[in-house]
């Protein structure tokens, strides 16, 4: 599954315009506290894009495939395999991170403990741009693009995310939600900002 999808969303970011303000918005505010994680990164994309934009970025997933093919297409961005529940990361290590779509292959029992390690590796004042589908169902594939897969996508309501994120002690700073891309499957989706005040 690594090589399909990264053949079908390496280059999503160029179909979508307010990701890239968003990420833009990260880095502005990041300025100067020191690099960037990427959270879930997969093949890498997003990672290469903030790498791209002048800071150093470290993209952390469950997958080595994944990690493979980002170490392969994006050679100035540092990779990790690890655990949204027990990242590879020093405590205060960040300046922000990013983590788009990646928790909603998470139980919910399991997001505030991936919220609280994303606080752990965040630096005082550094801030997180959380990005997931909006709702209540899940999705289950056992097929995906014509190969067998076992997967799961969780969708999360908005203030249900918000509360995770005041709980570990993250002040949220701005939420907004948009209909899908005509590239993309058709979800609501929300992201939300959030910073480490201590």
């Amino acid at each position: 599954m690594a090589s399909e999808y990264w053949g079908r969303i390496g280059d999503e970011l160029t179909h979508k315009p307010l990701d890239r303000a968003l990420l833009t918005a990260l880095l502005e505010q990041t300025d100067g506290l020191g690099p960037v994680a990427d959270l879930g990164c997969g093949p890498g994309h997003v990672t290469g894009w903030l790498a791209d934009h002048g800071v150093r970025s470290v993209g952390i997933d469950l997958s080595p495939a994944m990690v493979g093919i980002a170490r392969r297409e994006h050679p100035r961005a540092e990779f990790r395999v690890g655990d949204l529940l027990r990242l590879p990361a020093e405590d205060g290590e960040f300046g922000a991170a990013v983590a788009l779509y990646s928790v909603i292959h998470l139980e919910p029992s399991e997001m505030r403990a991936a919220f609280e390690e994303m606080r752990r590796v965040l630096r005082p004042s550094g801030r997180v741009l959380v990005a997931f589908h909006v709702g209540t169902e899940v999705r289950h594939l056992a097929e995906w693009w014509g190969l067998e897969v076992d997967v799961d996508f969780r969708f999360f309501e908005t203030e249900r995310v918000i509360g995770w994120l005041k709980d570990v002690g993250l002040t949220v700073e701005a939420s907004l939600e948009r209909t899908s891309h005509p590239q993309e499957a058709e979800t609501r989706r929300a992201y939300v900002m959030a910073r480490r005040a201590d």
